[in-house]
């Protein structure tokens, strides 16, 4: 989403290995996010130069970049390229995939209503391939999926296809068998969401980011000031932003407590992207031309 339509404005999921906590400037997570914002449209490739000056404007030095990159590249998310003997690097298949399914979750997520049903995610793996296991765990959990019970997962049903794309992805399709259906328990839909999920956690996470970023749009309300801060407002917003949406899959917000300070976050992050992106983008045209 571009900062006036569609992709290269949405950073994706969370990087492997980000720290959980919102607000975290991990010179990864921020490279993650150029990436994300700035990279892809220009072919999913950046030279060294522009990631050193652009994450210069961010206070992170030359030399946490480099050691960021090579994180990033050890674990399969860029790849080293040369493109007019530049030295940069781009996306790997596996960077641009993670990209790609963070953009309607991140920016134009989806709320579910109660009535239109949940996915259930059963999955069995045998005892001879269990290493699996954790791979398949991991994968259900990073797309934010609830836990019923040993081997169940549950999602508002619109995940569906988010997940049965994400199984694919890592080669575990044929361990998990999906049900879409209504909820007939016993007990409300809050009651077995709040079972499902950690929700006061949650709730925490997003009155973290709300208190972290309600001065950023406190203070551009108030008045303007160069593109270079808004550029530096808007990768810590997005970078801080773009964990929440996969803890909270879209929950209905008929099954959440009353107040849910989620719906507040959602509000903010687009007010905030109204006021900066657009700032924040000459910003980066403006150094990416004389990097």
């Amino acid at each position: 989403m571009s900062d006036a339509g569609a992709r290269s404005d949405s950073p994706g999921s969370r990087e492997e290995g980000d720290e959980g906590v919102v607000g975290s400037r991990a010179p990864r997570a921020l490279i993650v996010t150029l990436y994300g914002l700035y990279g892809r449209d220009r072919g999913g490739w950046m030279s060294i130069a522009d990631l050193v000056a652009l994450m210069a404007d961010l206070g992170v030095d030359q030399q946490a970049v480099r050691s960021s990159i090579f994180r990033l590249k050890k674990r399969g998310l860029l790849v080293a390229e040369k493109v007019d003997r530049a030295a940069g690097y781009r996306l790997s298949p596996d960077g641009e995939a993670i990209l790609a399914e963070g953009d309607t979750r991140i920016f134009a997520r989806t709320r579910a209503a109660v009535g239109d049903g949940w996915l259930l995610v059963v999955f069995s793996v045998p005892e001879a391939e269990r290493d699996k296991r954790h791979t398949l765990r991991t994968t259900l959990a990073r797309l934010g999926l609830g836990t019923v019970g040993p081997g169940t997962w549950v999602a508002p049903a619109h995940l569906e296809p988010a997940v049965v794309e994400a199984l694919e992805r890592v080669g575990l399709r044929g361990f998990a068998d999906l049900f879409v259906g209504a909820h007939v328990g016993a007990a409300s839909v809050g009651e077995t969401v709040a079972g499902w999920w950690d929700l006061p956690a949650m709730e925490m996470l997003y009155a973290e980011w709300v208190d972290r970023c309600a001065p950023i749009g406190a203070r551009w309300s108030a008045g303007d000031a160069p593109d270079a801060q808004a550029f530096a407002d808007w990768v810590d917003t997005v970078t801080a932003w773009r964990r929440l949406p996969y803890l909270d899959p879209g929950l209905p917000p008929a099954a959440l407590p009353p107040d849910w300070t989620g719906l507040r976050a959602e509000a903010l992050v687009a007010e905030l992207r109204e006021l900066l992106a657009p700032r924040a983008r000459r910003h980066v045209d403006r150094v990416l031309a004389r990097a």
